[in-house]
């Protein structure tokens, strides 16, 4: 049974004050030589206040977020933050990257690494009453590699082979090839295991709309550019191993606005419309940081970058991609946009909160003017048009860059790209920007080696497998979308592979360092700033955490607290 939100939950505003970390730290930790397998600010996630004894249940949650998702749950990351409040998963990711039981209680892998098998609580139920039994998660598995969720395939693709029911509670996950990475790869919230009656028996727009799940809540509603409305599970009793405590939600329910507006959306939570809001615009966060519990996480996967077209067009030319690398100042450039509240990332194929990451592949391409022109000319590129745009053999150095505009690319982000514009120019590019509506960034329309010189783009993933998602060659018959600079180097590809199939974590760094110094050389991506999720939560709410695979907002812990508890 579910209990809708109450619209008359009692409030109590506090204000608190919690200073965390500056970014500045991390990003000076990794460049100074250590990588991080946490991408939490500071060495934890702060609590907001002291746990009570007796958290007090019931309220709503006002949470104002910055985009809309295109479904409850999908391949999108802001698809992953929603689907977390309605979906278990079968295991999690504490903030030590360590893997915890969820679902699944324990786990064990076969000598040859192809066979896992994974033991299954037997207490849980889908919100429409049907069993999380294993014959229930070896259906998710089939659903999510044969379209259910493209992300999902993505990751486990050329490694699932079948998944099938031992008994009731067992279920055995057998591969084609070692895959190190595969416990990391289901903590995140695109292998969350949705009911297989609902996905059989309901249209694609209702499991889209209002997926059915075991986790803490339910959709309730959702009014298409306005708001999701999620109510409490009253049976829940199968939190992570990490979460704060077991049991259904402490609060009656969240109220999931889409604020895409900047100033409305930190505007709501000054005025004490919003409990929590996500994406703190860059000008608001040293105020947020002193009025109310700021938490910042720094995403794993690919950051945020330049993706360049290797196929056809100027950066076809490896040295064109290379200059290109040098000819901008963009630790300078994300210090300003940002007000130094995001760090800056060297790399274009890793962000440096991900295990593996390699420093001194990430640093190759400081900011160098005189070698960007050097390497232009040796080029070719050795005339000069009279606005500055070099020439060679009468034509342009013309980019066409694409970016998808407060989907990818948030109004900050919007801000580094202009400013990364102005400064190509020196070096002679003359870039054209072309910012996409999400309809037409969704669409695949601007996806393929003609749409493109260049485009914004990122991948989260709590490990370097990414890189394999990102640099899959590929063919006719196995076509990779990911692969949005559409390189075809196979010596990347079989040093990727390696560390995928590595028998140890010395061997997976190894590879994988090695794999990052050849993509490196070749330049098909240039790194710009940290994928980031930031909220600020008012001081009448606690128990909000980031989950450390993502850094999607957990509900499931929170409470509000009456003026004598705080």
């Amino acid at each position: 049974m579910t209990t809708p939100p109450s619209p008359n939950a009692p409030k109590n505003r506090l204000r608190h004050t919690l200073l965390l970390g500056t970014t500045a730290f991390l990003s000076a930790a990794v460049l100074a030589g250590c990588s991080s397998s946490s991408g939490f600010v500071g060495t934890e996630q702060v609590a907001d206040r002291q746990p009570t004894d007796d958290p007090q249940s019931g309220g709503i949650i006002e949470y104002g977020h910055l985009q809309e998702p295109l479904c409850v749950y999908g391949g999108w990351i802001q698809e992953t933050f929603t689907s977390r409040q309605i979906l278990d998963s079968l295991v999690s990711q504490d903030e030590d990257g360590d893997v915890v039981p969820w679902l699944a209680t324990n786990w064990e892998v076969s000598e040859d690494q192809l066979v896992w098998t994974l033991s299954l609580r037997e207490d849980v139920s889908f919100t429409d009453g049907t069993p999380v039994d294993a014959e229930a998660v070896a259906y998710n598995f089939d659903h999510w590699l044969d379209g259910g969720n493209g992300t999902a395939a993505a990751h486990l693709g050329g490694f699932y082979e079948a998944a099938e029911a031992i008994d009731e509670h067992t279920v055995e996950i057998r591969l084609s090839a070692p895959f190190s990475p595969f416990l990391s790869t289901i903590s995140q919230s695109y292998f969350g295991i949705q009911s297989p009656t609902a996905l059989e028996t309901r249209s694609a727009e209702e499991n889209c709309r209002a997926p059915i799940g075991s986790g803490p809540f339910i959709v309730q509603a959702w009014e298409s550019g306005q708001y999701l409305e999620f109510s409490r599970n009253e049976d829940y009793n199968s939190a992570p191993a990490n979460a704060k405590h077991q049991g259904p939600a402490y609060v009656e329910g969240i109220r999931w606005s889409f604020i895409p507006d900047n100033t409305s959306r930190y505007g709501s939570l000054l005025s004490e419309e919003s409990d929590v809001i996500g994406e703190v615009p860059a000008v608001n966060i040293a105020e947020a940081q002193e009025r109310f519990n700021f938490k910042q996480f720094i995403t794993p996967g690919r950051p945020v970058v330049i993706n360049l077209n290797t196929e056809k067009g100027v950066f076809a030319d490896q040295q064109v991609r290379q200059a290109l690398s040098f000819a901008t100042d963009r630790e300078a450039n994300i210090e300003s946009a940002f007000l130094g509240t995001v760090p800056s990332e060297p790399s274009g194929y890793l962000s440096q909160s991900t295990p593996d990451y390699d420093v001194a592949a990430a640093t190759e391409y400081p900011f160098d003017l005189y070698q960007a022109n050097q390497l232009l000319d040796d080029a070719g590129w050795t005339e000069r048009d009279e606005d500055g745009t070099r020439l060679k053999n009468g034509e342009r150095l013309e980019v066409l860059f694409t970016y998808g505009l407060n989907t990818i690319v948030t109004p900050d982000g919007n801000t580094v790209i202009q400013n990364f514009q102005e400064q190509a120019r020196a070096a002679g590019f003359d870039i054209q920007l072309r910012p996409l509506t999400p309809s037409e960034m969704f669409s695949g329309a601007f996806s393929g080696p003609d749409a493109y010189d260049a485009q914004v783009g990122y991948w989260t993933s709590p490990h370097a497998g990414i890189l394999n998602i990102n640099y899959r060659p590929g063919t006719e018959e196995a076509p990779n979308g990911a692969n949005t600079t559409f390189l075809a180097d196979h010596g990347v590809f079989g040093t990727i592979q390696k560390a995928l199939q590595a028998p140890t974590s010395e061997e997976v760094t190894e590879h994988f360092s090695a794999a990052q110094r050849q993509l490196s050389e070749l330049a098909p991506a240039i790194g710009l700033y940290t994928q980031t999720n930031t909220i600020a939560v008012s001081d009448e709410l606690t128990g909000v955490w980031l989950e450390a695979s993502q850094g999607a907002p957990v509900f499931h812990d929170a409470y509000f607290i009456t003026e004598e508890e705080g």
